[in-house]
C-alpha cells in the first residue's frame, strides 16, 4: 500500500439533514436520499441537533455500509438554524441542498431544485421548495398561511412558504448570508438582500411515519414575528449592492 494517501474527490453536491430525535426516520430517510441522488456524486451529512433518543446509534450504524454518510453532532440542542450553518459548514462541495430530518420531505424533488439552481446560473441564488398539499392539522396550516402573508408583506420576499426544509443553493452563499438564531425561515429574503434571486419549486408534502415535531409550534411563532422586524431592518441597511472588478495594473 503507499505511503501517500489520495484524498477522496469532493462531491457535486452535499445535502445536509439536521435532525433531532428522529431515530425512526432517519435511516429510510438517508436510504431515499441516496436513491434521488444516484446519478451523481453526493454525500449526506446529517447533523444530530443534540437528540436524546436513539439517533445517534442509528447514524453510527447507518455509517458503517454507507461512506458517503457524515454524522455531526451538537451536544446540546442549539436549533434548526445551527444545524444547517454547521452542516454546510463541514460540507465538501461547492452546492448544497437541505431537506428536514422528519420525512416529510421527499427527496425525490432534491434532482428538480439543483437543476432549477444551476439553470438559473450565478444569478440565481436559491431554489426554495414550496409545499402543496401540506400534511398538518388545519389549526397549523392556519398559523402558516398567516405568517407567510405577514412575511411576504413586511419583506416583500415573494415566497408564499419558506418553512419546507427542501432548498439548493451554493455554499458561499449560505455562508455569506448573516447569521441569527432562526435564519432558515428567512432565506428568500436574506439572499435577495445580497443581490441574487430566487425560484421556487413545488413539492409535495408527505405525512410524518414515527415520533412528533421536535420545536414547539408558539415557540416558533413567537420567534418569528421578532426575527422580521430584524430581517426587515437587515434588508432595508442595504439599498445597493456593490459590483466590484478589479483593475489590474499596466504591464511595465
Amino acid at each position: 500500500m503507499s505511503e501517500t494517501t489520495v484524498p477522496a474527490p469532493s462531491p457535486s453536491v452535499s445535502i445536509v439533514v439536521p435532525v433531532k430525535n428522529e431515530s425512526g426516520n432517519i435511516g429510510p430517510l438517508v436510504d431515499e436520499i441516496a436513491a434521488a441522488m444516484a446519478d451523481r456524486s453526493f454525500e449526506v451529512i446529517c447533523v444530530d441537533d443534540g437528540s436524546r433518543d436513539g439517533t445517534a446509534e442509528v447514524l453510527s450504524t447507518l455509517q458503517a455500509e454507507r461512506p458517503w454518510l457524515r454524522h455531526l453532532k451538537h451536544v446540546v440542542s442549539c436549533g434548526q438554524s445551527a444545524a444547517l450553518r454547521s452542516g454546510v459548514t463541514y460540507a465538501r462541495a461547492d452546492v448544497v441542498a437541505t431537506i428536514d430530518g422528519d420525512g416529510q420531505n421527499d427527496p425525490k424533488y432534491l434532482p428538480e431544485l439543483l437543476a432549477a439552481l444551476a439553470k438559473g446560473g450565478p444569478r440565481i441564488g436559491l431554489a426554495a421548495g414550496q409545499r402543496v398539499d401540506r400534511q398538518a392539522t388545519s389549526f397549523k396550516k392556519l398559523q402558516s398561511r398567516v405568517a407567510n402573508e405577514v412575511r411576504m408583506m413586511v419583506l416583500d420576499d415573494n415566497t408564499r412558504d419558506t418553512g419546507c426544509g427542501l432548498k439548493a443553493l451554493r455554499r458561499d452563499v449560505f455562508l455569506a448570508l448573516p447569521y441569527f438564531d432562526g435564519m432558515h425561515r428567512f432565506f428568500p429574503a436574506l439572499v435577495q438582500r445580497d443581490g441574487y434571486d430566487v425560484v421556487h419549486v413545488d413539492v409535495v408534502d408527505r405525512p410524518r411515519q414515527h415520533g412528533t415535531s421536535n420545536y414547539g409550534m408558539w415557540d416558533r411563532l413567537k420567534a418569528s414575528m421578532l426575527d422580521l422586524g430584524g430581517v426587515w431592518w437587515l434588508t432595508n441597511r442595504r439599498k445597493h449592492i456593490p459590483a466590484v472588478s478589479e483593475v489590474k495594473r499596466d504591464a511595465q
